[in-house]
């Protein structure tokens, strides 16, 4: 079937840099956990990537790829560190090439999200989590307090996302996205919550800043000027003193003179992480507006007030399932791409049956993962420990069906939550003791 030449979701985008999207359909970044015990891209990689570029969508963003072997955001991550020569030699780089081919033969971009997980790293997945400042996430005992870095480490962590971009782009990978979202190292020194500095990584937000802004220009210096290079930023951290949405406007408006390609729009950290839909898990969260609770997509309100301040395209991810929702958020000019995530976990193709019109809405199991109980879902709920079940528990169903995805296997969309939270933790812990330090 094919798609109608009018689809507003079928239209092709031109980025500042040249490069054309297909479509306005982009897979945004889900970590994969399928990297190798030294931290390699693998044969996974290329089939999970193959079966998403095939499956419609204009632009894939991968999951996030760690500057630093040291500090990850969880075993199975790939790493491109460039002090480290097995994550940059011969061999790795193949790894790397057979991913990029893989995930391109389809007609879809793919670009390499790059990142540095900071404090946010597990204490089963580092020895030592870095950070602005020495500010701990507290959150289930599993994170150790990080040291914070020292002003040459900070200039040498901007030079590791440059190196990285430029070997993404040998090994072919059409863009990089600078991940500076959920709390992670570069959205950590955008909070002054997290960044306790004094000195010019810290302070206002011109300083708090300038990790993120470092970063962009070097991997600009490295790719050069007709290369993607795309950022993720919070709309909101939603924690009362984080980086505001005010903030946040003030860094676009930075972002303005950058050449960025393509902004996309997020929200939320390990301790307000509301792109699982949950809230008030500290005790200085901020609610989230009401206009956003009613609408399909979690951050379209705040991208309507970065539309006026951005001058390069945006793309929303976070809650669109159906096509009339996904339309009229590109008919009101709020943004240009509609990230999608979850639904192509179990649905790989659910694209292109999209954009085929054999289908109006993408698949939503996040509306079932959870063991009911009343009152669960309040911060100050009894049911903690079940809502931590449920929460943990969804997020690993869905990275046990990426798993199933990439090794050729169909999907399980009958898994219950109480055992994707077993094999959730399994998981982390045996691949944590086979990674090689």
């Amino acid at each position: 079937m094919a798609t109608p030449p009018s689809d507003p979701l079928a239209q092709p985008l031109t980025l500042p840099c040249g490069v054309v999207l297909r479509n306005r359909l982009g897979k945004a970044a889900m970590t994969e956990g399928l990297g190798d015990a030294a931290l390699r891209a693998t044969p996974e990689h290329a089939r999970l990537y193959a079966a998403w570029g095939d499956g419609g969508v204009g632009l894939n963003i991968t999951g996030n790829v760690m500057v630093d072997r040291h500090v990850i955001e969880r075993p199975g991550n790939v790493a491109i560190d460039v002090r480290h020569p097995p994550c940059v030699d011969a061999p790795a780089r193949d790894r790397l090439r057979a991913w990029a081919q893989a995930g391109t033969a389809g007609g879809a971009q793919l670009w390499m999200q790059l990142s540095h997980a900071g404090r946010q790293s597990p204490r089963y997945a580092t020895r030592q989590p870095v950070g602005p400042s020495a500010v701990k996430l507290d959150l289930l005992g599993n994170y150790k307090t990080p040291r914070a870095l020292g002003d040459a480490e900070i200039v040498d962590i901007v030079r590791r996302f440059g190196a990285a971009a430029r070997i993404a782009q040998e090994c072919g990978f059409t863009g990089v996205q600078v991940h500076a979202a959920h709390g992670y190292l570069i959205s950590s020194f955008l909070s002054p919550l997290t960044n306790r500095r004094d000195d010019r990584w810290g302070g206002g937000i011109g300083n708090r800043a300038r990790l993120l802004l470092d970063c962009v220009r070097s991997v600009r210096a490295q790719v050069g000027a007709d290369f993607a290079v795309s950022v993720k930023l919070n709309s909101d951290d939603f924690r009362r003193g984080g980086f505001s949405h005010a903030d946040c406007l003030q860094v676009v408006e930075r972002l303005n003179d950058e050449g960025v390609d393509l902004l996309e729009i997020s929200g939320g950290t390990y301790e307000q992480p509301r792109l699982l839909g949950v809230e008030g898990r500290s005790a200085d969260a901020v609610a989230v507006r009401a206009s956003t609770r009613v609408r399909e997509a979690y951050f379209l309100a705040y991208a309507e007030a970065i539309r006026a301040v951005a001058t390069m395209p945006l793309m929303v991810t976070g809650g669109f399932r159906s096509r009339a929702g996904m339309e009229a958020a590109l008919a009101s000019g709020a943004l240009d791409v509609i990230g999608v995530a979850r639904p192509l976990c179990t649905h790989p193709d659910c694209v292109r049956q999209l954009l085929e019109r054999r289908i109006d809405r993408l698949p939503a199991y996040e509306q079932r993962l959870h063991l009911a109980a009343q009152g669960w879902r309040s911060p100050a709920s009894p049911w903690l420990a079940l809502k931590m079940v449920n929460v943990l528990g969804a997020q690993g169903w869905y990275y046990q069906q990426i798993e199933r995805l990439a090794r050729g296997r169909p999907a399980q969309p009958d898994r219950g939550v109480l055992r994707s939270f077993v094999r959730y933790w399994w998981d982390e812990l045996t691949r944590a003791m086979r990674l090689r330090r």
